[in-house]
């Protein structure tokens, strides 16, 4: 792998609840193997495993991803009482019914009142949860001085609640605190809108669960980068045969944020780059300035870009609570999915033997898909 050194590391880590222990598990497999991100970009749940990452120092890392799942999943720490996929799947919707009614420690915890009975315009009023436990639990495990600081990017994505439009909280341009990182996971009508100078804040996954397109058009217009893409929701699923079936793989599709159409629009548009970067490095001095040809230099990047897919692929007892199932058990169990995945990719011949693309973008999904170039 000695032609692909020099490359930035990125983590991209879309939204995804309870299921986002499978990004840690990833994270912590990636340290093993001595990978260290360069750059964390996340979104929801995502972003607040990002946060962790970029807020402790590389060997307290996984410690503090592990507190912080440890704490959300300790609520729920018994198992189902008959070894079958039936009872496991019965066991999941009760610790999901008892999460939703009764909160999740260090995440959120039930209103006292309806909304309905709170004075409008009130935080009260606009949510079921309250999430000021998930602030105790940031400033505890997040240090905010190292992200503007250190050596790690951070970037988390939001959705202005008044213009809909994505807004990314970036350390590269301002100072981040726990509300930037509250803002990206504040789902509605759950949880309540986070303020920020001024401006009210929901879940970015509300329009894009993903923040990979944000990472892959400000990454800089000539950084070669190698992007684990760990995503919480697959694309791909069978046929429904129930109604929670249906509700299952309705949450599947809309989460999941068209992850390959934007890698395979990206790459297209990279190849184009390319090609542009090359040709106006051959044109004559005579048409150097030709309008025309400033316009592709201008937009022209020899980058070369390697996207990495890590996908949570649920068990065959999951249904469509799964993203807020917080027991210990399922907890652990998407843990060691992320990490099996990926130690499954990078034992696998063709991350071991890849380069850096010599034209447009290498895209790899090494856990089920096989290899895409």
């Amino acid at each position: 792998m000695t032609e692909a050194d020099g490359e930035r590391t990125v983590l991209v880590l879309q939204g995804g609840g309870a299921l986002g222990a499978y990004q840690a598990g990833a994270f912590e497999a990636l340290s093993e193997a001595g990978i260290v991100p360069d750059w964390v970009s996340g979104i929801s749940i995502g972003a607040i495993n990002a946060a962790l990452i970029a807020g402790n120092a590389p060997e307290r890392r996984v410690e503090k991803l592990r507190a912080f799942w440890n704490a959300v999943s300790s609520g729920l720490q018994s198992s189902p009482w008959l070894p079958s996929q039936f009872a496991r799947a019965f066991f999941n919707e009760l610790t999901a019914a008892a999460g939703a009614s009764l909160g999740v420690t260090g995440f959120f915890e039930p209103r006292f009142l309806s909304p309905l009975l709170e004075p409008a315009g009130t935080p009260a009023a606009l949510s079921f949860y309250d999430t000021a436990p998930l602030h105790k639990t940031l400033t505890e495990l997040v240090d905010f001085g190292r992200i503007q600081s250190g050596p790690v990017r951070l970037s988390v994505g939001a959705v202005n609640v008044r213009t809909g439009n994505v807004v990314y909280f970036d350390s590269k341009e301002r100072a981040l605190a726990p509300e930037h990182i509250m803002a990206s996971g504040a789902l509605p009508p759950g949880f309540p809108p986070m303020i920020i100078d001024g401006e009210a804040y929901w879940d970015g996954g509300l329009v894009s669960n993903t923040p990979l397109q944000y990472v892959l058009d400000s990454g800089g217009p000539r950084d070669d980068m190698l992007v684990f893409q760990v995503d919480l929701f697959s694309a791909r699923g069978p046929m429904p045969r129930t109604i929670s079936d249906v509700m299952e793989r309705e949450k599947d599709i809309r989460f999941s944020s068209r992850t390959r159409l934007n890698t395979d629009v990206f790459r297209e548009i990279q190849t184009l780059r390319r090609a542009a970067k090359r040709l106006t490095s051959k044109l004559p001095a005579e048409l150097s300035d030709d309008p025309d040809a400033r316009l592709l230099a201008d937009n022209a990047c020899d980058a070369a870009i390697t996207i990495v897919h890590l996908i949570q692929r649920e068990a065959a007892y999951e249904t469509e609570s799964k993203d807020y199932e917080f027991s210990r058990l399922s907890v652990q169990e998407h843990w060691n999915a992320g990490r099996k995945d990926v130690q499954r990719t990078l034992a696998n011949a063709a991350f071991q033997t890849r380069t850096k693309p010599k034209q447009g973008v290498t895209i790899l999904d090494l856990t089920r898909d096989g290899i895409k170039t």
